[in-house]
């Protein structure tokens, strides 16, 4: 049988088609709007499931890779029976998980095509097209005086959506991803292409110095330097990347009183909540660990179950004001928000997951180079945020290890014909 608006294609081909245009529309989509991306994430899933064949499933549930999300999803479901909280709260809880399931998924799918490069391609170019956005309204802010009006009080400024946090992570993202396609361009002396990448590299980072900036994000950007340096550069190309990033760093913190006042602030941040208990960024995320292993020692192994973050907290701020009176559904650490719920048994599923994933991504090429970053950039981005949970963060995760991985098990499997049915 052939579908009838694309003669000699089955339904199960057009369904296929249909999937992976999908996901690139879900890369255009995941750095501006959060909407869009719930809806294109549900007709994505409403258009793959019926190209997928259970020996595919089976083979990524089996994986590392692929199982090791889905096990942490499936302890999640099991942990809302002995959360001591509403069910309202327990599916509430439970809800952040869920996302992980499309890891599997999206590695069956990326294996059988080959749009994988076109989703990251996308991602860039939607990223950049935010960048010069938020450049905009930063230099002309009068073109966009009316619509900024209506943003002013639910975002920051030269922030046109979501939030400086989230815009810096994608920046961040695309820059490291850009140093590979630079150095690669500059090796086949494709010079055009090298201006662009680096004009898109400066622009970007110009933009997380003077614009808007996310702390996590100048937390992960050396790290994922020295990363790069490590794995694509020779010693003395290393030496001159780290000399350039020091010296950079210290002209912008020089040039920028924005960039430097987000630096000192910290330390400002975290005097006042030592020695007042004030409410403030450092000082609630300091806090809020605080508390958090308090609750994880109560109940070490299994924990007080899937949706109880938010009870716990709530508990311990009665009669307390400042920071000590802050409740929060979010203790601001992946591996803590884990713990909570799930104890040390969640925690040693979480570790087991990252790690798999480190290990998908050990390869040179460009998609083990962005699967590689991004989970990096997750794991160093969870130490202070609970980012997996997070929608964009978590997304960009699960789309970004997914899409990558995919196109590696499907590079190997090409270099490997005898190796492609077997488990990765």
């Amino acid at each position: 049988m052939t579908a009838l608006a694309h003669p000699g294609l089955t339904y199960r081909a057009l369904f296929a088609r249909w999937a992976d245009w999908l996901v690139v529309a879900v890369a255009a989509s995941l750095p501006w709007s959060t909407s869009a991306t719930a809806i294109l994430v549900v007709v994505w899933l409403i258009a793959l499931i019926p190209t997928l064949d259970w020996p595919h499933v089976r083979r990524e549930v089996l994986s590392p890779a692929g199982g090791l999300p889905v096990l942490l999803v499936a302890l999640g479901v099991i942990g809302m029976a002995w959360a001591d909280v509403s069910w309202a709260e327990r599916w509430n809880g439970i809800d952040s998980f869920f996302k992980l399931l499309a890891i599997p998924l999206l590695l069956i799918q990326f294996r059988q095509t080959d749009r994988g490069q076109t989703v990251l391609a996308v991602y860039l170019g939607s990223c950049a097209a935010l960048m010069l956005l938020s450049c905009a309204v930063a230099v002309w802010p009068g073109i966009w005086q009316t619509q900024l009006e209506l943003w002013q009080s639910r975002h920051e400024f030269a922030v046109p959506v979501k939030n400086a946090a989230t815009q810096s992570d994608e920046f961040v993202t695309c820059i490291a991803g850009m140093l590979y396609l630079t150095v690669d361009a500059l090796n086949r002396r494709r010079w055009l292409w090298s201006a662009v990448f680096i004009l898109l590299i400066v622009g970007m980072a110009v933009d997380i110095a003077f614009v808007a900036t996310g702390r996590t994000a100048l937390v992960i950007m050396p790290i994922l330097l020295v990363l790069f340096a490590f794995r694509k550069l020779s010693i003395k190309s290393s030496i001159v990347l780290l000399a350039g990033m020091v010296l950079l760093s210290a002209g912008a913190l020089s040039f920028s009183p924005y960039l430097r006042g987000r630096t000192t602030d910290i330390w400002q941040e975290y005097q006042q909540y030592r020695t007042e208990g004030i409410a403030n960024s450092s000082g609630e995320r300091l806090e809020f660990w605080r508390k958090s292993i308090g609750f994880i020692a109560e109940a070490p192994v299994f924990g007080h179950g899937t949706g109880s973050i938010h009870t716990l907290f709530l508990r311990t701020t009665e009669g307390k004001s400042g920071a000590a009176g802050s409740d929060t559904t979010n203790p601001h650490n992946q591996t803590l928000a884990v713990a909570i719920q799930l104890g040390l048994a969640g925690v040693a599923v979480l570790w087991a997951m990252w790690i798999a994933h480190l290990l998908l991504f050990r390869g040179g090429g460009l998609a083990e180079w962005v699967g590689l970053l991004v989970v990096v950039q997750n794991i160093i981005g969870s130490a202070f945020n609970s980012h997996l949970f997070d929608f964009t963060q978590g997304w960009v995760y699960v789309f970004g290890v997914g899409v990558a991985g995919g196109l590696v098990l499907r590079q190997r499997a090409l270099q490997s014909p005898a190796s492609a049915n077997e488990p990765h």
